[in-house]
């Protein structure tokens, strides 16, 4: 069975029963050690700006952040040093409306959200997949072979190309694990 992503909202007793005996693992920021290493705020550092040679960043959230571009502010650099899993967002609330994400920390063109889906998040995000987190890949694609395994995020939309709902980190994992990563541009 292909690895289930579920809200993190589910309660215990409910995962239990809709999953009985599946190894449930919270991967978000909110998540115990190891697992909390696959959440896109955990500062890895070293991990490379998509589009910004010789750029890096502590998180793949910050990277997100630094690059998103609003009605009255551009990119913020100073997101990409932000080594403590909070503070990172950047919101509509302080800043007006997203006009879309920059092609780079330098770049000219404004990314429209799916574009920057697969520019910026899934590249910067698979990167820290292969290169700071590949051990729990590894634990996870042993225990999926194994048995049942459950994925616990705050969103569960695994689909790049719809918009309606944020992308879930825990469902990239899962195509990861299950060698289905999604197309990037």
């Amino acid at each position: 069975m292909p690895i289930q992503v579920l809200s993190r909202r589910r309660s215990a007793a409910r995962l239990a029963e809709s999953y009985p005996g599946a190894r449930v693992i919270d991967v978000t920021s909110r998540a115990e050690e190891p697992w909390v290493r696959l959440s896109p705020f955990y500062p890895h550092g070293g991990i490379p700006v998509p589009r910004s040679p010789g750029v890096t960043a502590q998180s793949v959230e910050g990277i997100w952040q630094a690059l998103k571009v609003f009605a009255t502010a551009d990119v913020d650099p100073a997101v990409l040093d932000n080594a403590r899993m909070r503070g990172l967002k950047r919101t509509v609330r302080r800043y007006g409306p997203v006009r879309g994400h920059r092609d780079g920390l330098d770049g000219e063109t404004l990314l429209p959200y799916e574009t920057a889906r697969r520019r910026i998040y899934l590249p910067a995000y698979r990167w820290v997949l292969e290169h700071r987190t590949a051990d729990l890949i590894d634990r996870l694609r042993a225990m999926s072979a194994d048995g049942d395994v459950v994925l616990l995020d705050y969103t569960t939309n695994g689909d790049v190309a719809d918009p309606s709902t944020p992308l879930s980190h825990a469902a990239l994992v899962a195509l990861h694990v299950g060698g289905r990563w999604p197309e990037e541009a």
